[in-house]
């Protein structure tokens, strides 16, 4: 089955050998994302909200660039390192809305 590798310009060194994204057919698979610059450098160091924010730009970022959108999303999870930050990773911003399924944005 034929696929197209997803890097979109200004990702994050990979930390292993894997792409951003890959695309079959028309369904796009968004590789695991860490809050890293185009650098390898984490942003927003204690501040999930700003890590966060930063993943799911990188996440728009791989769908925008395979042709897609955030409305196009029908499935995600998230890892946390504490549980207790659970809420602040909510509600970054109301534009990420189509990925947080059945919110009240």
């Amino acid at each position: 089955m034929p696929y197209k590798v997803i890097v979109p310009k200004g990702s994050a060194p990979p930390l292993a050998p894997y792409s951003p994204g890959t695309k079959a057919g028309n369904v796009v698979y968004v590789s695991g994302t860490l809050a890293l610059d185009s650098n390898g450098t984490l942003v927003g160091k204690g501040d999930v909200k700003a890590q966060t924010r930063h993943i799911l730009d990188t996440i728009k970022a791989v769908l925008e660039a395979a042709g897609g959108s955030l409305k196009d999303v029908t499935f995600n999870q998230i890892f946390l390192s504490d549980m207790g930050t659970f809420a602040r990773t909510r509600r970054p911003d109301t534009a990420f809305a189509p990925i947080w399924c059945g919110q009240n944005f």
